[in-house]
């Protein structure tokens, strides 16, 4: 059904203006001052966005969906998410594919591309997890990446799961600095934290409020500058995830002073919640473990610098859905038992807008280059995503700046059973959010089509 969407603010990484937008089938065609809606086809489906801004579909380039993780599986599946994604006006994902470490990567990559199909309703690509790279996998991920997959995934984590050593990791970037890939990190050092885990134990500090001290930004940092030392030997191009803490981030930017090409992301979690969280009474604090884990709050304000001068190019999720109640109590007599992550896969932009640009600390056009058009170029999208133009694809979000609630579970499209951010001021929401030309997503809640998304195959672009 063709679309068009009109008397709309359209908003891109760049510019801000008035216009209609058509879409004859899944990408858009028009874009002009005024379209005719008389001069189109009766089966055309319009969404008046006066007093509304238009954007590009918004990317969320580092989530977990399937994801088997410390003795249980993450809750969500894709229809689930999916729904989730959309009605907070994400229309692309990028899912990290987490294997163990005597999976074979083809197998993992058919097993995790399985569990999207025919559920998701969102686009969705992958990161292929690098966990072993001996000579037996080479021509695995040489295939992996022939099959439209742009990026790898490192760990410098979680000792004996998923950290790769440094035999590994350097023949890992050398393959894909020859490929043209950008390797995705977590960047931490998995000796150290297992090393403070086990004294913390051992002092009998088993809480959640220790899993922060176990982790310290030292730790992050050292990951760091660890990864781009690699990069500055091989050439790789790398992206540090989940950027929490100032350590870090100088860090990154230091390396790229001394010519490294490294990316920096920050999750929506680290840009609002602070270590105070995860030290709440009861076990509350386990709904608020994550890795890195929250940080003091002067971290935040680096953060937020960093996305407005566009030095942190993304903000993403790392959307790790655990259950309160039957999943994150796996912890309850040690905080390293407690599966990691801060659902956020619907709460991301509704966050930027309220404690972004309200506050002053973003303007529109940054919120949009990080909550979408960075990741789209970084990740080899652009311009079939991340922007409007005439032939990108028809993903938009049509936005009620006005809108006024408060964030709950009850909203939630997600299974986990609740919501890190309760009763928090909201600022903002999609009220239509369309997937290639078909509104997927009204108001809050899910009106499209479960099986409508599609594996995008992505360009290798850093070569």
């Amino acid at each position: 059904m063709p679309l068009l969407i009109k008397n709309g603010r359209i908003i891109t990484a760049t510019d801000d203006y008035r216009a209609d937008i058509y879409a004859a089938e899944d990408t858009i065609t028009r874009i002009e001052r005024s379209i005719d809606e008389s001069k189109l086809s009766k089966k055309t489906e319009i969404v008046d966005a006066r007093g509304k801004y238009v954007f590009p579909g918004f990317i969320d380039p580092h989530v977990h969906i399937y994801l088997p993780f410390m003795g249980t599986f993450a809750v969500d599946d894709y229809e689930s998410a999916s729904k989730a994604a959309l009605v907070g006006g994400t229309t692309t994902l990028i899912e990290m594919i987490c294997p163990g470490p005597k999976d074979e990567p083809w197998d993992a990559y058919q097993l995790w591309k399985s569990q999207a199909k025919k559920k998701a309703a969102v686009d969705y690509s992958f990161h292929m997890s690098v966990v072993r790279f001996d000579p037996k996998v080479r021509e695995q991920f040489r295939r992996i990446v022939n099959d439209g997959i742009a990026s790898f995934k490192v760990f410098l984590a979680y000792k004996g799961a998923l950290d790769l050593s440094d035999e590994h990791l350097f023949a890992a970037m050398t393959l894909a600095k020859e490929l043209g890939v950008i390797v995705t990190a977590h960047c931490e050092n998995a000796e150290a934290i297992d090393a403070m885990q086990r004294s913390l134990l051992g002092a009998n500090r088993a809480g959640p409020e220790w899993h922060g001290p176990s982790r310290p930004p030292v730790v992050e940092a050292s990951g760091v500058h660890h990864l781009c030392s690699f990069a500055a030997l091989t050439g790789a191009h790398v992206y540090t995830v989940h950027t929490s803490c100032d350590d870090a981030v100088r860090e990154a930017m230091n390396a790229r002073y001394r010519g490294v090409d490294v990316w920096i992301e920050a999750v929506a979690p680290h840009l609002v919640l602070d270590e105070t969280y995860a030290a709440q009474a009861d076990f509350e604090g386990a709904k608020y473990v994550m890795s890195p884990p929250l940080r003091d709050k002067r971290h935040q304000d680096v953060l937020w610098n960093g996305l407005r001068a566009r030095s942190i190019s993304t903000i993403a999720t790392d959307h790790a859905p655990f259950t309160f109640e039957k999943q994150k109590k796996m912890g309850l007599d040690a905080f390293t038992k407690i599966p990691n992550g801060i659902p956020t896969i619907q709460e991301r932009v509704d966050l930027v807008h309220t404690y972004g640009v309200t506050k002053g600390r973003l303007s529109l056009n940054a919120m949009v280059d990080a909550c979408s058009t960075q990741a789209a170029r970084i990740f080899g999208m652009y311009p079939r995503k991340g922007t409007i133009k005439v032939g990108s694809d028809a993903d938009l979000v049509v936005y009620d700046p006005k809108f006024h609630s408060t964030f709950k579970a009850a909203d939630s499209q997600s299974k986990v059973d609740y919501c890190a951010y309760e009763g928090w001021e909201r600022i903002g929401r999609p009220t239509a959010v369309t997937v290639r030309g078909e509104v997927q997503a009204r108001n809050g809640k899910f009106v499209g089509t479960i099986g409508r998304g599609q594996f995008i195959k992505r360009e290798a672009t850093h070569g």
